[in-house]
């Protein structure tokens, strides 16, 4: 007797059955295994399921292809994240044609309470990257970030997401036993220890054109809202940006030069109100309600606060001389509020308030 896993695997073999039939027939047959040893009389029942569906559902004889896989995931300690488990992405799960079957390598939580997307164009400006890296250093650290794994933005968002502690999470257009495009290998690893690798593919499929739509619906499903940075009108981007829209999330597109070719996307979905402007990361933070609520403080940090309203950075010898505290009692305080996410500690041992305290 197989497992239930292998009969996942298998049920996602069947060439003519997508992710919408094969949510249909597991509402009624419960289990992939129920589906295989299902008559034709009871397949025939379910609305919406043919002749065609059920002869192939039938007469399907490749277990040598399920086993190669199931030998692969856990040869390679691949968790598979089948449509019916407690652990499959929640906000995925909302969208109708949600992937019955994931492979997910990494050591993050895919149901992290908030979760942004952030997509692009391959050849980004100066613009585009400043862009990330001033939105994503301001973010909580509990902002799971997903993209794409592609050159350009994607690479950006992922490579910055590391940089400022947040955990990032690439959606594949193949399967795990590669990656595209290869020079992103080195930034894979470093993701599987501070996020992970996604895909609905199984190994040996490789990167087709026809995949990177499949991934991009995946890519805004997964979170609350898709921040487009720099996009052409048409491309991988626009079509990410419109799943985000059909499926209720939110669509936040970078303003941009309105000769540059690779803001016209973005300014397109502004014009077309199917995206809201991006303006700053404190706006975007109180737009996803994400802005933390104020915790209680006491009078000497709210006292180094109103201090770090004053200029942007602040290195660790300009504090002790403003503040006239000792280094103890000084480290301890600027630790306290680092850990509320209130300030933020930059290379070099310097200090500067998080955005959303300015106003405060």
């Amino acid at each position: 007797m197989q497992s239930d896993c292998w009969y996942n695997i298998a049920l996602t073999f069947i060439p003519s059955i997508g992710p919408i039939t094969r949510r249909v027939l597991l509402e009624e047959f419960t289990l992939s295994k129920n589906i295989f040893s299902a008559t034709k009389k009871d397949l025939l029942q379910v609305k919406g399921i043919g002749e065609k569906i059920v002869n192939e559902i039938l007469q399907w004889n490749n277990p040598q292809l399920v086993d190669a896989e199931f030998t692969f995931i856990q040869k390679h300690r691949i968790t598979p994240l089948f449509i019916t488990d407690a652990n499959y992405p929640q906000k995925l799960l909302e969208c109708p044609d949600a992937p019955t079957l994931l492979y997910y390598k990494g050591t993050v939580n895919l149901n992290a309470n908030k979760i942004l997307s952030i997509v692009g164009t391959r050849m980004p400006t100066q613009y585009g990257f400043y862009v990330i890296e001033e939105c994503l250093k301001s973010l909580p650290k509990d902002v799971l970030i997903v993209s794409g794994l592609a050159l350009g933005i994607d690479t950006i968002a992922h490579q910055t997401a590391l940089v400022n502690g947040l955990n990032t999470i690439g959606v594949l257009a193949h399967g795990l036993d590669e990656i595209y495009p290869p020079p992103n290998k080195p930034l894979a690893k470093q993701m599987l220890q501070q996020g992970g690798l996604l895909t609905e593919f199984n190994c040996k499929t490789i990167a087709e054109k026809y995949n990177f739509p499949k991934r991009n619906r995946v890519v805004a499903g997964l979170a609350d809202a898709t921040l487009v940075v720099e996009t052409a009108l048409k491309g991988g981007s626009m079509i990410t940006a419109d799943f985000a829209s059909q499926y209720h999330r939110e669509v936040i597109a970078v303003p941009g030069k309105i000769t540059d070719q690779r803001s016209r996307g973005c300014l397109k979905l502004i014009q077309e109100n199917k995206a809201t402007i991006y303006t700053n990361p404190n706006e975007l933070l109180q737009q996803l309600n994400w802005v933390n609520t104020i915790p209680e403080l006491s009078p000497a940090q709210k006292g180094l606060i109103s201090l770090m309203k004053q200029q942007e950075i602040f290195s660790m010898d300009e504090l002790l001389q403003l503040t006239g505290l000792g280094i103890g009692s000084l480290s301890g305080l600027l630790l306290q509020l680092e850990l509320q996410q209130i300030i933020q500690v930059l290379p070099g041992e310097s200090f500067t308030l998080m955005p959303a305290y300015y106003s405060t």
